[in-house]
């Protein structure tokens, strides 16, 4: 049985995962412990373990009864927040080009990473095509998600530069599909968008633990975990009363970068009002963020030993669009055994019913700097809301908390459906665009697929063609985002004016007229050049006076469309004098202007037409199949002598189709 090159058999599925495909467990390959990205910075990547977890949906590509199976084949995950909305540019390079990478990338902007193994909607573009080489985004890259392919199809493994929002977060899987362990590297740029954090790294704040041996101070951004030495050498206390003998960065245990930082002491401080320093380390350096800038040499904190007394509710994570977690915040950590697994420790009271159905925290040693509770049900409409403490929890210091209370807002999901009015005008056509800027839209971002873009709520664009056009939508209230669908404009045809009329009349002959215009058509105006007008879309056929001499009239159409807009054409129709073919029995090239050539007269009904000249010894002198070019009495650029000269003259006759043939000889006189 032939299958794409990315399709599983569903009884496959088991054999996927028992003969050698294991799940991911590698730092890196599973969205929650993704490389923290920085736009300044090219990933090397020397080997990819095999490996995948989940199946996946991809709009447009998966759930028909034939479609491929996506999965996260061989993945790294990237995570990176955008500091200045615009486009994303990257490249993926395979170390070995006949390796096959794909992508998929991710808004996760208020929800948890692993959404994305299960929530399409978060998905922001991809390319899952089958083609070998490098893959990424460009400004020419195709408008939608490539699907599954055959690498002999070579379709195309590049998609166009996503839109990426201010303040958004996003995640970008890069799957390895081919089943070797052969690296790339991944670069950005290109685009627009911002992805490098304009903040400088600093030292944000400090606090002590319960009995004064363990310090935290947290970094005011997210820092490498690898620049922190073990034994925290870039740490000292003023006044000396203790030394920093361990340093273990937060969070750094399942992933690259850490918030804050955890100090082990060789004593404990008594209460009192100390200073933390920065300096360089074992390894000579201080703490970079994901951007290789280093906290400056010499930096403090101060901290303060207090008494010991129970952690009050602080703080409230700012939700993100139709939450379905909120994430409480605490000064001190919280002893996970103290939490409620089934969220009964809290109430939220607000603009909506609001169920929690458990509650968890970011565990390490039973200890979590934030409690996540978990919701029935996203939170889509705009509201205030109260999270309230209905029980108690116990804090690292073994204090217990009763009370207290913290406030957090939502905003409402947007829709990016939008409606359209055409415009047709004579030689430009207009299409408006509306969107109806509900929900506190405060951003539009319009793609149009004669490579326009436009920033504003209700746009026009003009075109100056026919035919299908394209529109698609972006938009956003700040916090919830929403992409429309690519819609397809038809524009009816411009009107175009023409006419089809007799190429020449005879005498007693009449002319013939069609009219060849297209368009909504409304009125008709035929100008025949012998007098006489017409308002007919289906003129008469229309006779000609016989001139004395071979004359040409301009016959004309004028229409007017649906819309008003006239156009005209003109044509050209010959009226000879004569329509007798015959052939002279003597010329004169003397150039005198009388009888100067020879050729067959008035054959305009002559169809096929092949005309000749022979000397007395059978040799051609002239041959033509257009009667009006005509012999000058030379042969080869020299004058023939005076004298007889045989000719002969076949044609079929335009109007009886009958074949002509004719013989006769002519005098050439000098």
């Amino acid at each position: 049985m032939m299958l794409l090159r990315k399709t599983i058999m569903l009884a496959g599925l088991f054999l996927l995962s028992k003969a050698g495909m294991s799940q991911c467990t590698t730092l890196g390959q599973t969205p929650g412990t993704a490389f923290p990205v920085c736009g300044t910075t090219s990933f090397s990547q020397v080997n990819v373990p095999i490996c995948s977890s989940t199946i996946l949906t991809v709009p447009g590509c998966s759930g028909s009864p034939n479609s491929a199976i996506y999965l996260d084949k061989n993945p790294f995950w990237y995570k990176f927040t955008c500091f200045q909305s615009g486009t994303l540019g990257f490249l993926i390079t395979p170390n070995d080009l006949g390796d096959d990478y794909d992508w998929e990338l991710f808004d996760i902007t208020g929800r948890d990473p692993n959404a994305v193994l299960s929530d399409p909607s978060l998905i922001v573009s991809g390319n899952w095509a089958g083609t070998y080489g490098a893959t990424g985004t460009t400004v020419s890259g195709v408008n939608y998600i490539q699907c599954a392919s055959d690498p002999k199809d070579n379709l195309p493994s590049f998609a166009r530069m996503p839109n990426l929002i201010q303040g958004h977060n996003y995640l970008l899987m890069v799957s390895h599909f081919t089943d070797s362990q052969s690296g790339y590297s991944l670069s950005f740029g290109g685009g627009t968008a911002s992805i490098t954090d304009p903040t400088e790294p600093h030292l944000a704040s400090s606090r002590a633990a319960c009995d004064g041996t363990t310090t935290t101070l947290r970094l005011n951004k997210r820092m490498k975990c690898r620049t922190l030495s073990a034994d925290g050498s870039e740490f000292t206390i003023s006044p000396p009363l203790a030394n920093v003998v361990n340093a273990v960065g937060f969070g750094c245990s399942a992933g690259f970068d850490m918030d804050s930082v955890i100090l082990t002491l060789d004593a404990a401080l008594p209460p009192g009002n100390y200073t933390v320093n920065i300096k360089n380390g074992a390894e000579g350096n201080t703490i970079s963020d994901n951007c290789d800038r280093f906290i400056p040499v010499g930096e403090s904190l101060p901290l303060t030993i207090y008494a010991v007394f129970p952690t009050p509710m602080d703080s409230v994570t700012t939700p993100g669009c139709a939450p379905d977690e909120i994430q409480l915040v605490f000064k001190k950590r919280i002893r996970c055994s103290s939490i409620s697994p089934d969220g009964s420790d809290y109430v939220i009271t607000g603009s909506t019913p609001v169920t929690i159905v458990s509650a968890s925290g970011n565990c390490t040693d039973d200890l979590t700097p934030v409690i996540k509770l978990k919701l029935s049900a996203p939170i889509v409409t705009k509201g205030t809301y109260q999270v309230t403490l209905v029980k108690s929890f116990i804090d690292e210091c073994g204090q217990q908390t009763f009370g207290g209370n913290v406030g957090f807002v939502t905003k409402d999901t947007v829709n990016a459906d939008f409606t359209y009015a055409t415009a047709y005008g004579c030689k430009v056509d207009t299409i408006a665009y509306f969107h109806d800027g509900r929900n506190e839209v405060n951003l539009w971002r319009w793609t149009f697929d004669n490579g326009k873009k436009s920033n504003l709520q209700n746009p026009k664009i003009t075109y100056v063609t026919a035919g299908q056009k394209m529109a698609q939508l972006i938009v956003s209230n700040g916090v919830c985002r929403d992409t429309s669908a690519w819609v397809p404009i038809v524009l009816d045809p411009f009107t175009k004016v023409g006419f089809e009329a007799s190429e020449f009349v005879c005498p007693r002959e009449q002319a013939m007229f069609k009219d060849t215009s297209i368009g909504h058509i409304v009125s008709w105006l035929w100008e025949f050049g012998n007098g006489t007008t017409s308002t007919s879309p289906t003129p008469v056929p229309q006779s000609y006076p016989a001139p004395f001499t071979t004359i040409t009239v301009m016959p004309k159409l004028t229409i007017t469309d649906n819309i008003g807009c006239t156009y005209t054409a003109t044509g050209k129709i010959i009226l000879p004098d004569n329509c007798y073919i015959d052939v002279p029995t003597a010329f004169t090239p003397n150039n005198d202007g009388l009888n100067d050539y020879l050729y067959p007269l008035n054959a305009w009904k002559a169809v096929d037409l092949i005309f000749r000249v022979y000397n007395r010894f059978g040799q051609v002198l002239f041959e033509t199949r257009d009667w009006m070019h005509k012999w000058d009495g030379k042969f080869k650029g020299q004058g023939c002598d005076p004298g007889a000269y045989v000719w002969i003259l076949q044609y079929v006759n335009k109007d009886t189709g009958k074949q002509v043939f004719q013989k006769g000889s002519t005098i050439l006189i000098r």
